[in-house]
């Protein structure tokens, strides 16, 4: 905890500094939330094709990026909100789409399910 997912598409790869936004957005769930820096985990997914309305893809005029953070139960709705504006400012700081490309930036703080558990080895 926490388990952390960023999803983002075409054409936004080479506009976005994943690294910075990696360990600024770690940070930001250590300020914010109250986790352990050793314990937050992000995993990246890249999507070379998305669909954006009627628009055809290939014209890559938009580009879309996701993030979900997961924290066991506990946190109040303040700390969500707040966490999940901090998700959406880094974003803003860390993806420069080229021009005529629009971004589409979202995210969202859940509340990992009580079923959770994890293992390291």
């Amino acid at each position: 905890m926490p388990q952390i997912t960023v999803d983002y598409s075409n054409p936004v790869e080479d506009a976005f500094d994943v690294d910075g936004f990696t360990r600024a957005l770690h940070e930001a769930v250590v300020q914010i939330a109250a986790a352990k820096p050793e314990s937050c985990k992000t995993l990246i997914r890249y999507d070379c094709l998305s669909a954006y309305g009627y628009d055809d893809p290939e014209d890559a005029g938009h580009a879309l990026v996701h993030v979900t953070v997961g924290l066991l139960a506990g946190r109040s709705e303040e700390t969500k909100a707040r966490l999940t504006e901090a998700v959406l400012e880094l974003l803003r700081r860390y993806i420069e789409p080229e021009d005529g490309v629009t971004l589409h930036a979202s995210a969202e703080v859940r509340e990992l399910d009580a079923s959770y558990r994890k293992f390291d080895r």
